[in-house]
């Protein structure tokens, strides 16, 4: 079974995505994305199954993609948003662990202005909750929330987590030492797993397999292939790159012998995804 375990859907007149400006930057994914878009890539690349990822910070987006998860069986699972700021939530995330489909949540923390924020006592509930519920954390920053992160998954040992997009190394800007650095210390000190995504985005439009490479391939040497999964980060992909291009890119460094791990296995085992 090939598991895609990072992709989108949105539907703009939805009204809760923020980051969706006006920018020419955005235009190329400044549209509706649905299951049926997804088609194409999925028969070419025989996906069998997704894991659809927040793209909004309201509980009404996590509803929207529950109700496309209901409608369409090769969706597997959903990681949603509540609000960590809001103590009342924890209401709303017992119902939706009830959902079969719904693994866990993601806060938005690559776009809080406050780097420290994920320590802030006002949100430790929401940690506390995901692990009495056996939730996902899916941990979504910038290279500078790594040591805060490392601090987090220490405190919270229990907790499922999984850092996506290997936290968004500047590649364009060649800044691979630090960044490879606490990655190495939280693959080496927490249980925590890594999204092999995102990583075309954060590269310089002319990125080919060996811009990648150096990335991709210190994640498999620290985390190692069970702890690796390869997500598309579809439709944000077609900011800078496409499926096919991506997905190639990895296959091609992702040892021959690691496939099946990374394409598959390690994401049915996190997200709990039924394989047989």
């Amino acid at each position: 079974m090939k598991i895609d375990a990072h992709q989108h859907f949105w539907a703009i007149a939805r009204g809760d995505y923020g980051w969706m400006d006006d920018s020419e930057a955005l235009a190329p994914i400044r549209r509706d994305f649905s299951p049926a878009d997804f088609e194409t890539h999925r028969q070419a690349f025989g996906i069998d199954k997704t894991v659809l990822v927040q793209a909004a910070p309201s509980l009404a987006e996590t509803h929207y993609l529950l109700g496309l998860a209901d409608a369409t069986d090769w969706i597997a699972k959903i990681v949603g948003w509540v609000d960590f700021e809001n103590p009342d939530d924890r209401v709303h995330l017992e119902q939706l662990a009830r959902h079969p489909k719904f693994s866990g949540v993601r806060p938005m923390i690559q776009d809080i202005a406050d780097v420290d924020w994920m320590h802030r006592t006002d949100v430790q509930w929401g940690y506390k909750t995901i692990i009495d519920l056996d939730l996902t954390f899916d941990a979504l920053g910038f290279p500078a929330h790594l040591d805060n992160f490392l601090n987090l998954f220490d405190r919270y040992p229990d907790m499922r987590i999984v850092v996506d997009h290997c936290m968004k190394p500047q590649i364009r800007d060649d800044a691979f030492d630090d960044w490879a650095v606490k990655m190495e210390r939280i693959a080496q000190s927490t249980s925590a797993f890594c999204k092999l995504s995102g990583l075309a985005t954060e590269a310089r439009a002319d990125w080919t397999v060996e811009t990648l490479r150096p990335y991709v391939e210190h994640v498999l040497s620290v985390f190692g292939p069970d702890r690796v999964m390869w997500g598309s980060d579809w439709p944000v992909l077609e900011l800078n790159g496409t499926y096919e291009k991506w997905r190639s890119a990895a296959k091609a460094i992702v040892p021959e012998d690691a496939h099946e791990a990374v394409f598959s296995l390690t994401a049915a085992r996190f997200y709990r995804i039924d394989v047989d």
